[in-house]
């Protein structure tokens, strides 16, 4: 499955560094727009909050959602390109 995180860090000057190696260790992500990374993963939408959620302030915000086939925007070539190799189409 593929997942889109999202998040607004309110809290300036804290250090994320923790929050950023935890999504990396999903393995194949990719991370072109600032507060968004879509990674490649087995686990849920709820199995990736738990595991990010304690490296996050409580006035921060974290959504998770499954990506399906039926999306569409502007991005760069690079984030197409990642999603047609794991057979998504615009």
């Amino acid at each position: 499955m593929v997942l889109l995180i999202t998040y607004d860090l309110k809290r300036p000057g804290q250090d994320y560094a923790e929050l950023y190696a935890e999504i990396k260790k999903a393995g194949t992500w990719w991370h072109h727009l600032g507060s968004t990374w879509i990674i490649e993963t087995t686990s849920s939408p709820k199995h990736w909050y738990e595991r990010l959620a304690p490296h996050i302030d409580g006035n921060d915000n974290l959504i998770i959602f499954e990506i399906t086939s039926n999306y569409y925007g502007w991005a760069p070539q690079k984030a197409w390109d990642w999603l047609a190799k794991r057979n998504f189409r615009v």
